[in-house]
């Protein structure tokens, strides 16, 4: 666990680490200084607070986004969503850099959000 991480929705920890392996639980766009507040509205915004939640996760393992080799993402309006969480999370990235992806669509997220990701990520 994460000190400054976001509180869990569920019963996991941040991440687990196997032989330079670092496995990132799905993050929520909750907001780690007030878990009981309303969602970010909006996919842009909520793709945001996922982003901030991961990087927030990686930097209490010494890590960062450019240790990132695979992610998934997980939408519950895919359709809808889809441009608007690719141009925000492109954005997260160093051009030329982008980690392998699946995108899913999915019937329903905890809390009610519209996105969850979580990561693989390699330890130099």
């Amino acid at each position: 666990m994460i000190d400054q991480g976001p509180r869990p929705v569920a019963p996991f920890s941040h991440a687990v680490e196997a032989d330079g392996w670092v496995f990132v639980t799905g993050q929520m766009p909750t907001d780690p200084d007030a878990p009981d507040a309303p969602l970010p509205a909006g996919i842009e915004a909520q793709t945001a607070r996922v982003m901030d939640n991961l990087k927030i996760v990686l930097a209490g393992l010494g890590l960062g986004l450019e240790n990132v080799t695979f992610a998934r993402v997980y939408l519950s309006e895919f359709e809808r969503d889809y441009a608007q969480m690719n141009e925000t999370y492109r954005s997260y990235f160093e051009e030329g850099k982008l980690p392998g992806r699946t995108c899913i669509g999915v019937t329903a997220l905890a809390v009610g959000a519209l996105v969850e990701i979580d990561l693989v990520v390699r330890r130099p």
